[in-house]
């Protein structure tokens, strides 16, 4: 019995192991987002500046290889998930502005804007 609760408390801090290894530096939330009535519990908004690599329709993604996020993370990569009017009108190649947002199903683009060549 003592074996199963161990084994049940180790399972249960590898989420928690795995989450303070990830490779953006998030500020916790304060007792105040914790509560979802509070304006504060709205995930917090990093602005991002990159390029539209692929299109990945079939997850509501887009692979966009962005700048620097001071504070947040490296230039770098990476699949963004996004809404479908967002999708419909992403083009490959193009140039963007948005705002980056953790939620609790991964990093989501918002507010994406096409930024036009003078």
């Amino acid at each position: 019995m003592r074996a199963l609760l161990v084994l049940a408390l180790l399972a249960a801090a590898l989420p928690l192991a795995s989450a303070a290894s990830s490779c953006c530096d998030v500020p916790a939330p304060t007792a105040a987002a914790k509560s979802a009535d509070s304006p504060a519990s709205r995930a917090v908004g990093h602005p991002l500046k990159g390029v539209i690599v692929e299109i990945l329709a079939a997850k509501s993604s887009l692979l966009v290889e962005h700048e620097e996020i001071p504070g947040v993370m490296s230039a770098m990569t990476m699949l963004l998930k996004v809404d479908a009017p967002t999708l419909a009108a992403a083009k490959k190649g193009q140039s963007i502005t948005a705002t980056l947002v953790k939620k609790s199903d991964g990093w989501w683009l918002e507010s994406v804007t096409p930024v036009i060549s003078p």
